[in-house]
């Protein structure tokens, strides 16, 4: 696959972009071709984030985005759990009673187990959602219900030898509620695990899939985190010939088509703003960032459209970032760290 003719000074910015982030954004773009102009019919539609948000939430929300850009968003959408808009027993608290599912990996949870982890977590998961939406969407409100121990981010897979800091600070925290921490650990895996089923091939590993960032949707307070896989492919004079700093020397991530599937997106469930019930369930969704799609045409900016990157601060408040380190040395030993 070919990558886009770029002035030498451009692709400099980029790739001093690169060095400077953390883990959040990497620009990368994967073909030459421009997108088609949109039909003239349409050409003043401009999908946004918050767009995105409302078609993933009530009929009502989503009734109020254009036919046609609701059609071309939905396009878009690769779900890896099945999208249930119209659940029974919302508003009257069905949820509460479904049995609890172990959240931890390999206790033997069927695919319909994990679907339903999503759609309605577990209680602590839901409250969290409460809280970020009765605050009215303040990040605070988030904050509040960390631990208040710092934990140093140990060495992650020999990143320190290459003086790579993959993380926004030196020291990471947890929820005060470790099923919180459970959960998060729970959807970094789902997504690695079901991931190939839609052409998503990420693996948990400091290049590729290791964080997100937890945000307050905007207008609706709704609680969501915007994950990023791919993020550091390697450096190939005729692929990827951008150099991305520390955190890039020994990358194995290849720079191709899955590029487009980077963005992965989790919304918990929306509460009802009348009464103490649920009006959508959670979603667990790849965002299609294919050239000539509405998403790498609106909600893309240009300059890091070779990136695909959907910045988190689009949907709304970011409160922290999540991160899933492997910190073992000969066994694997995954663990959370929030900053």
């Amino acid at each position: 696959m070919g990558y886009p003719s770029l002035s030498l000074r451009f692709a400099f910015v980029l790739s001093l972009s690169f060095a400077a982030s953390h883990s959040s954004s990497s620009p990368f773009h994967l073909t030459r071709t421009a997108p088609p102009p949109s039909p003239s019919s349409f050409r003043n539609l401009k999908a946004s984030a918050s767009d995105v948000v409302a078609l993933l939430g009530t009929r009502q929300q989503a009734s109020q985005i254009n036919a046609e850009e609701a059609r071309q968003l939905r396009s878009c959408f690769k779900f890896l759990v099945p999208f249930t808009p119209n659940s029974i027993g919302l508003a009257s608290g069905g949820w509460s009673i479904r049995r609890r599912f172990r959240l931890k990996k390999g206790n033997g949870r069927c695919r319909r187990e994990e679907d339903e982890l999503v759609w309605w977590p577990p209680a602590p998961v839901l409250e969290l959602a409460r809280l970020a939406f009765d605050s009215g969407g303040d990040p605070a409100a988030i904050h509040r219900t960390l631990d208040p121990t710092m934990i140093r981010v140990p060495d992650v897979e020999g990143s320190k030898e290459f003086q790579c800091e993959l993380t926004r600070t030196p020291y990471g925290r947890r929820f005060i509620n470790e099923e919180l921490n459970s959960y998060l650990e729970f959807l970094f895996e789902l997504i690695a695990a079901r991931g190939p089923d839609i052409g998503l091939n990420a693996s948990l590993s400091r290049y590729d899939f290791f964080h997100g960032h937890l945000f307050l949707a905007r207008e609706t307070g709704r609680l969501g985190i915007l994950f990023h896989a791919k993020e550091y492919p390697s450096y190939e004079k005729e692929s990827f010939p951008y150099n991305m700093g520390y955190c890039q020397i020994g990358s194995n991530v290849a720079y191709d088509d899955s590029m487009n599937l980077r963005n992965i997106l989790w919304l918990a469930p929306l509460p009802s703003n009348s009464s103490k019930g649920w009006v959508a369930p959670g979603v667990l969704v790849v965002l299609d960032a294919r050239p000539g799609g509405i998403i790498y045409r609106d909600i893309i900016p240009d300059y890091v459209k070779f990136a695909r990157t959907i910045y988190e601060d689009d949907f709304g408040d970011v409160a922290v970032d999540v991160n899933y380190l492997n910190v073992g040395n000969a066994v694997p030993d995954y663990q959370i760290f929030i900053c």
